[in-house]
């Protein structure tokens, strides 16, 4: 999680690891009240080090992003799990 200035208030990007499910990107923005920005990266693994590429962050205050993280694992398991 990082933050991000706001004028109005200090909001915080939970990334999106490459390979989440549409659905459920789709179905956190309808149950949270976040927005889903892009993020420039450096990526760490692999023949990408030092690599850049934009990713997808869900970005609100900072109680929603911790539900919305918490929420996307349990999601995720579920999904793999099928």
């Amino acid at each position: 999680m990082t933050d991000k200035n706001n004028a109005d208030e200090q909001l915080y990007d939970v990334l999106v690891p490459p390979g989440v499910p549409q659905t459920i990107i789709v179905d956190i923005t309808k149950k949270f009240k976040v927005k889903v920005v892009e993020r420039k990266e450096k990526l760490s693994f692999a023949n990408m080090e030092g690599d850049e590429r934009n990713l997808l962050a869900f970005r609100g205050k900072l109680e929603v992003v911790q539900e919305v993280e918490k929420y996307m694992k349990d999601e995720l398991r579920k999904f793999i799990e099928k």
